[in-house]
């Protein structure tokens, strides 16, 4: 005798959404993933009915992700690109940032798709290599408790582009890390370093990224910036950026990095401010000779982080 088969479910617009929920999570023993993906599908099963997506568009939907991905490199992650762009980089960023729960602690802001790697420098050295392009900045701050007691020991590791706008993984005339490292505070939590002063630039928009802005007339300029990650062991980690108040793109950066208490005056002194005078600034002869024909930028920031 036969055992009595059980008929499939006669699914529709209407239940199809929860018998798929159903499917690919009553099996899952971790309940952060059983969340994850029934929220997943549940926003994704919504939004294709709420615009009534047809088939051409679902097609040129998946081919579009299919060309996103296939674009990402080493040295260039197109699918983070597209999360800045959309805001969903901004969004994770302010939903878990520890230091928006703070009143006196600094902002996090966005990671971009350009960390990478860096070399462990000291105080006072240069993260320009010779002949690097862009005016010479000193860059420089402390890093305290919400108390207001400074940290020594924090890594605050640094990057942002050269003077043409480019970040060195993108510039077809360096072949290493260039514009980016990585310095330890000292006793009185201070950092000091030289850079050069930022630019606005062009997110790379040869991509599909850039395919979707021309779509949406969208701006590709992002505001000069000067990326920082702080790190130490009792406190949450920070990644943030400071951005220049003058540039002509604050109000319109592409990836929504921008917050109001990160907007920063990059201020130029015809030589080292005084307050700056006993730091040991290792300057390349070509870095002297250009600080003292024409001055010195300076983007100085105290950072506040949050305890573990």
């Amino acid at each position: 005798m036969s055992a009595t088969k059980s008929k499939p479910e006669d699914l529709t617009a209407e239940n199809l959404t929860q018998h798929v929920i159903k499917t690919c999570t009553e099996n899952v023993s971790h309940e952060r993933t059983a969340v994850l993906i029934a929220g997943l599908i549940q926003h994704l099963h919504d939004y294709v009915r709420e615009v009534q997506l047809r088939p051409g568009e679902w097609e040129a939907g998946w081919q579009y992700l299919t060309e996103t991905g296939q674009f990402c490199t080493p040295d260039r992650q197109e699918m983070v690109l597209l999360s800045d762009v959309l805001g969903v980089s901004a969004l994770v960023d302010t939903i878990n940032s520890a230091q928006a729960k703070s009143s006196v602690a600094t902002e996090s802001s966005v990671l971009g798709p350009f960390h990478n790697d860096a070399e462990t420098l000291e105080n006072g050295g240069s993260i320009g290599s010779e002949g690097v392009v862009g005016e010479p900045m000193l860059i420089h701050g402390t890093v305290t408790s919400t108390d207001g007691e400074p940290i020594e020991g924090a890594t605050v590791d640094v990057w942002e582009t050269n003077g043409n706008g480019f970040y060195d993984m993108q510039d077809p005339n360096r072949d290493g890390p260039d514009c980016r490292g990585i310095f330890r505070t000292d006793k009185q939590g201070r950092f000091y370093l030289l850079g050069v002063k930022s630019v606005d630039y062009n997110i790379p928009d040869e991509g599909p990224v850039g395919k979707l802005l021309k779509i949406l007339d969208r701006n590709v300029t992002r505001p000069a910036h000067v990326h920082f990650q702080l790190r130490h062991p009792t406190y949450i980690d920070l990644t943030t950026a400071l951005y220049a108040a003058d540039s002509a793109h604050i109000t319109t950066d592409p990836v929504f990095g921008v917050k109001a208490s990160l907007v920063k005056e990059f201020q130029r002194f015809d030589k080292l401010p005084e307050k700056a005078l006993d730091y040991d600034l290792r300057y390349s002869p070509a870095q002297q000779d250009q600080v003292a024909k024409e001055g010195i930028w300076s983007l100085e920031h105290d950072f506040i982080l949050v305890r573990k």
